[in-house]
């Protein structure tokens, strides 16, 4: 019966939960608590699959009647499936982290080498600025991070509006959001195409945009984050994820927008709402589910 249960709360975990997630307009009032959230679903997703692999086979002995050799195949057999999950996850993270690296120091020797912010006076500490009309601003994390500008950005926006795009991308470099889509982006790389869902992806790189609005907003002002992201039109990052298509990024960039608009709609409540769910999804499944199998498997596997 654990399997079966863990079973069921891993599909609704990865087929069902996260389109409602996705389509709820709450996590845009309480972005950090919502990705924290995100990360729960996942990790318990992960849990209930290895969970499945691991309760099945003790629970078809329990069946079946006991029989050494049977069962220690099965607890072989189990522990190898279990592994195999996780050298997948492992080796996805490691392969969108090498790239990501690799990708970023290139793009850092290049941004290095084009920069032209001496031209422009005093300008914050890691700050690079390109040549070209077409107004763009993105971040560069890692042990040496950059906030790029175009040479557009310096021509349609002002003072007030520059300092809030600067604001958005630190906010994004020390917080480390790079580490937060990598581990969601090898989430998705490495799950099974069936049971694979692209709604975790989008949602938590918009929550991410979200929680960078929320800290520019709080030192510049929200009219200025405002105005600054209508003229930068519908530039994207080169870090926002690859699967990111244009209508997601312009349905973003709307509700960003119309988060921005009129009085601060961010709640305390809702935080601490999302917050003990998150804890409760990764508890709850382990305390009623989990320890009682676990000790019934301690005493049943012919070890």
């Amino acid at each position: 019966m654990t399997a079966l249960l863990l079973g069921a709360l891993g599909l609704t975990l990865s087929l069902v939960v996260p389109g409602v997630l996705a389509s709820a307009r709450w996590p845009g009032r309480a972005p950090v608590a919502a990705i924290v959230l995100w990360q729960s679903i996942t990790l318990a997703g992960i849990l209930c699959a290895l969970g499945v692999v691991l309760a099945a086979p003790q629970e078809l002995i329990d069946e079946s009647g006991p029989g050494r050799p049977y069962g220690v195949t099965a607890l072989l057999a189990a522990l190898v499936v279990a592994m195999v999950i996780i050298v997948r996850l492992l080796v996805s993270l490691a392969g969108v982290t090498h790239r990501s690296r690799t990708r970023r120091a290139r793009h850092r020797l290049l941004v290095d080498l084009l920069d032209t912010a001496e031209r422009h006076g005093e300008l914050p500490a890691g700050l690079r600025v390109l040549d070209g009309p077409l107004p763009f601003a993105y971040c560069l994390p890692g042990r040496r991070p950059r906030v790029v500008l175009s040479e557009g950005v310096l021509q349609v926006l002002d003072a007030e509006q520059v300092a809030a795009v600067i604001a958005h991308e630190q906010a994004h470099l020390r917080y480390r959001h790079d580490l937060v889509m990598e581990s969601f982006t090898a989430f998705y790389r490495a799950v099974p195409r069936p049971l694979r869902s692209r709604a975790p992806l989008d949602a938590v790189h918009l929550l991410l945009e979200m929680a960078a609005d929320d800290a520019a907003r709080s030192r510049t002002g929200a009219p200025a984050l405002r105005s600054a992201l209508e003229r930068l039109g519908d530039a994207v990052s080169p870090d926002a994820p690859a699967e990111l298509d244009a209508a997601t990024a312009t349905a973003e960039r709307r509700r960003r927008l119309d988060r921005l608009t009129g009085p601060d709609t961010r709640s305390g409540t809702l935080t601490v709402v999302a917050a003990t769910m998150a804890v409760c999804l990764l508890v709850l499944p382990t305390v009623i589910l989990v320890v009682p199998w676990l000790d019934r498997a301690l005493t049943a596997w012919p070890l």
